[in-house]
């Protein structure tokens, strides 16, 4: 008699839900995801809010809503700028820095400025209000939307905080970095619930995503 050697039955994958902000972070994002192995591709332009490829819900927010979906459960994991992970204030598990996307959150001023700061504006209230507590200054915080030097020049602020990558705004409207308050990059979240229930597809992903970005030196800490 003849036996047949049995055929394993095939793995599933395990379904997660990924959240990633939209533009430059999420193009780069979702190319990084498929290098690691996720099926992933860029989806055509639509009016579509997420999608789902294989056994990836993929979801496209705002920048400020990713470590909310991801602390709450809603997404398994996600990519994130670090400046708005630490404005967020939520305790994220963050295994990995991507490497890309990197900039810097500074504090600016006119050039050659020299009167005492009794405003600054930002984009980062937290991260502006926590700056200063720890300089000793009681200047008050302005949060503000979009073109934050503009409250310089028009005299709305005596200072901002603002990313900062090649510097070429502030030369041209006669800015100047007086500190560099963060250094931000891309950087992957994981639900910890999550990581508990889906270990094994989170953490592999985890692991290739190391392999490409070469970050093993990654620390596994919360953000506070």
């Amino acid at each position: 008699m003849t036996l047949t050697p049995l055929t394993p039955a095939p793995v599933t994958p395990i379904p997660i839900t990924l959240a990633l902000p939209k533009g430059r972070i999420f193009e780069e994002g979702v190319a990084l995801l498929a290098r690691a192995g996720l099926p992933l591709a860029l989806p055509e332009k639509s009016r579509a809010l997420q999608w789902r490829m294989g056994h990836v819900t993929l979801l496209e927010l705002r920048n400020q809503d990713v470590p909310v979906y991801v602390d709450l459960g809603i997404a398994d994991a996600g990519i994130v700028g670090k400046d708005v992970l630490a404005e967020s204030g939520r305790a994220i598990y963050e295994p990995l820095d991507l490497g890309f996307s990197r900039c810097r959150l500074s504090l600016i001023r006119e050039i050659g400025a020299t009167g005492p700061v009794h405003r600054v504006a930002s984009k980062y209230p937290r991260l502006t209000a926590q700056y200063l507590q720890e300089r000793g200054l009681s200047a008050e915080v302005l949060k503000l939307s979009g073109n934050i030097e503009l409250a310089c020049l028009t005299g709305l602020a005596d200072a901002v905080v603002d990313l900062v990558q090649t510097g070429s705004t502030l030369k041209a409207n006669n800015l100047e970095e007086l500190e560099i308050i963060l250094q931000s990059s891309a950087r992957l979240v994981v639900n910890r619930t999550s990581l508990k229930l889906k270990r094994g597809e989170l953490r592999p992903l985890i692991g290739r995503l190391r392999e490409l970005t070469g970050d093993a030196a990654s620390e596994h800490r919360p953000v506070r």
